[in-house]
């Protein structure tokens, strides 16, 4: 039997969730058993804990819908455990070096004990300082080991579930489990102590919990804040029934009621039934209020006092009292110039349009990506709704006949970002964007990261003084109600990087559809308006924007790699989008496809692809064709841009370091023999796993129609897809 087993819920945190098995299994104290709870097998989670549990076999994952709740994850770890004491850790949380070696040793110090409180850091997720709320409860707790009544203020209700180790035994010999499923830790906490004969505290930091950004989920608006007052109710019958002493039930007594009170009185956590839940309140207060109770002083005993009384009006205007003008003001719309804050501010009071959807992609370049795609869906599948996509002054010319747009910066602009239902972007909308209520942001994104993003940029300097406020960025992730992802690294990533309250949509990129749905004779349009010579190959190649670079620069000689492969060859030149100079320019053997509107347009014309580091790479691989990495720089690039994968362990094809390697690979073949189309598969299985051709369909089905998950197309398998043909394939 373990010493310890580690329960750990994944449910939304599969980003973040590598950190705390890490953390757990760098313990220098190995004598555990780590139980990942996942949702499913096939869930986010489960592939993050899948190499894990191949690696070490203490790693033990079991399964719990996500219907379930954190409660029910919590349980069914719990049942499977069989160490001698339980630790629960949150997924997004994490042991501090040296945690369970503590742990062993207090135990051993204080001799058995029911239940062995801890300290834990509240470390905030990007700025300000760590806090150690349980140290001040534990300061005043006898040294060995006790009973609760000796330390009444040790309720439970104010410490979190994973601020405590567990004696497997008595849980199970007392029937304790984790009760509802929202304010669970308050219920498991309070029921715990009350049930506890022998108790004690270690005065060191074992856990170290991660503040999200958008805050406590609990905290969000919703009317899963009456399970706070079930919670409460559980917690006080159950030390009625006991018969608590009045010294423990007073301390007990107030921590549930801060919390209610600290509901009662946040506009916006109940946006509806606020009267229902103060009047339940209020006679649960009434009901258990301990004899002989007094109210604390100043603004708080006012409050106990108004809801003792049942004075709902009056609480209601001692609450509206205490806003702040400033925050008001905060919220105040700022785009730039006085008339058009106004314009803008007025058409915020109108009423939402249900039936109008607004599109921009690459901050406004053009008609193009993941926008265009789902646009183009919704025209055939939801024609009822009216369309606009948001351009550039320079890029009106790219958005085909009969597509509604509109000029950023225009008074249209802001007329529709004002009164639109839904909002599509593969970028981000301006910061003066208002985020209204009953409003639809979906975030499609515009790759597969390799290299850092968003919030792992800033431990790059190069990077984070490009990016500019991390700040700025995150307030616009937090718009987002819908992200956009092409696989399941994606999903993870972008979960670390873009941290938010936003659903995960893991229905593929609608732009790459094409891949699966063009035909030959597309294949021989596209290249044929490229410019590509009948009879010829065309090479793709597509470098990537280097941070540290002043400008396009490129480490390879186009001219001189041309005449090194020989002549049946051409090569389509298609420099990042930061570098793009206009229209496409043709002729010779090597032919500038960097201004061309569409890059899935030159992706089927291509025969093979050369890139380094472009996310490019990702979306070549749904054609299985070859692809060859020409990664000259690669120390440099990884170090000052920082990546999510060792790309030389798990390349798409051919890895070539000089000209002359590239060189050599198209001349002997082997860019495209066995081996190449070896890497290439397994490359493919990995990022090409919801790129089926029918992204663009789910998509409008789910987010612009609100057709239930359930209803939504399944992925076709990889195995069964077709991908559009090359045009050397049509040939033969």
């Amino acid at each position: 039997m373990p010493r310890f087993s580690i329960v750990v819920p994944s449910h939304g945190v599969a980003g973040r969730l590598s950190q705390a098995l890490d953390s757990v299994l760098a313990q220098s104290f190995g004598d555990f058993e780590l139980i990942p709870v996942c949702d499913a097998p096939d869930a986010p989670a489960a592939d993050v804990v899948a190499g894990y549990a191949e690696r070490d076999s203490r790693v033990t994952p079991v399964h719990s819908p996500p219907s379930a709740g954190l409660a029910g994850a919590r349980n069914t770890g719990l049942k499977a455990a069989v160490g001698g004491h339980v630790l629960f850790l949150d997924g997004d949380d994490v042991l501090v070096p040296g945690a369970l070696a503590a742990l062993d040793a207090r135990l051993s110090a204080v001799g058995g004990v029911d239940v062995l409180y801890f300290e834990h850091e509240r470390t905030p997720w990007w700025e300000g300082e760590p806090t150690n709320p349980a140290a001040p409860l534990l300061a005043r707790t006898p040294e060995g080991a006790f009973s609760p009544g000796r330390a009444p203020q040790l309720t439970g209700v104010a410490l979190p579930a994973w601020s405590a180790l567990y004696r497997r035994a008595f849980l199970t010999e007392r029937g304790l489990a984790f009760p509802g499923d929202h304010f669970t830790d308050i219920g498991f906490g309070g029921l715990v102590a009350l049930r506890a004969e022998r108790v004690a505290a270690l005065r060191a930091v074992v856990v170290r919990h991660l503040l999200r950004r958008q805050g406590n989920r609990l905290n969000l608006p919703g009317q899963h804040h009456a399970e706070l007052l079930e919670q409460t109710e559980l917690v006080l019958t159950r030390a009625a029934e006991q018969d608590l002493p009045a010294d423990r039930l007073k301390p007990l007594f107030e921590q549930l009621f801060a919390a209610v009170l600290k509901t009662a009185a946040h506009p916006r956590r109940l946006t509806s039934g606020r009267r229902a839940f103060f009047r339940r309140a209020s006679a649960l207060y009434r009901r258990h209020r301990p004899a002989g109770y007094r109210v604390p002083g100043g603004s708080v005993g006012l409050q106990h006092r108004l809801l003792a009384s049942g004075s709902y009006a009056a609480f209601r205007t001692l609450r509206a009292a205490n806003r702040t003008a400033s925050r008001a003001a905060a919220l105040l719309p700022r785009p730039r110039g006085l008339r058009t804050r106004l314009r803008y501010a007025a058409a915020l009071r109108l009423p939402l349009d249900r039936n109008l959807v607004v599109y921009c992609a690459y901050w406004g370049r053009g008609y193009a990506c993941n926008p265009a795609a789902i646009h183009a869906k919704a025209r055939l599948l939801a024609p009822q709704l009216r369309s606009v996509f948001l351009v550039e002054p320079e890029a009106v010319g790219s958005v085909p006949r009969g597509v509604e747009h509109a000029v950023i910066g225009s008074r249209k602009y802001w007329q529709v970002l004002a009164r639109a239902k839904y909002l599509v972007n593969n970028a981000n909308f301006a910061d003066a964007v208002v985020k209204r209520a009953g409003s639809v942001h979906l975030q499609t994104q515009h790759g597969t990261p390799l290299k850092t993003m968003g919030a792992d940029q800033a431990t790059y300097p190069v990077v984070a003084a490009a990016t500019g406020s991390f700040a700025k960025l995150l307030a616009r992730v937090d718009r987002w109600d819908y992200n956009l992802t092409s696989n399941r690294h994606s999903t993870e990533m972008w979960e670390r990087a873009f941290p938010s309250a936003h659903e995960t949509l893991e229905y593929g990129y609608p732009r790459n559809d094409v891949y699966c749905t063009a035909s030959a004779e597309d294949v021989a349009r596209v290249r044929k308006e490229l410019g590509v010579p009948d009879g010829k190959k065309a090479l793709l190649y597509a470098p990537t924007h280097r941070d540290y670079a002043t400008g396009f620069e490129t480490g390879l000689d186009l001219a001189e790699f041309c005449e090194a492969i020989g002549d049946d060859y051409v090569v389509l030149l298609r420099a990042h989008y930061f570098y793009d100079q206009g229209a496409s320019r043709g002729g010779g053997r090597i032919i500038d496809v960097t201004g061309h509107r569409s890059s899935e347009d030159v992706c089927l014309a291509a025969d093979a692809l050369i890139t380094d580091y472009s996310s490019i790479m990702f979306d070549y691989a749904n054609l299985d064709r070859p692809i060859v990495a020409y990664a000259d720089d690669w120390d440099v690039y990884r170090e000052t841009r920082g990546v999510y994968f060792d790309l030389m362990e798990l390349p798409p094809g051919r890895v070539a370091r000089t000209p002359e390697e590239l060189a050599a690979v198209f001349r002997d073949g082997s860019y495209a023999d066995e081996t190449a189309t070896s890497l290439r598969a397994a490359f493919r299985e990995r990022f090409c796993q919801f790129d089926d051709g029918r992204a663009a369909e789910r998509v409008v089905r789910r987010v612009l129609l609100g057709e239930p998950p359930e209803s939504i197309p399944p992925v076709i398998p990889l195995a069964e897809r077709v991908p559009a043909p090359a045009a050397t394939l049509v040939r033969s």
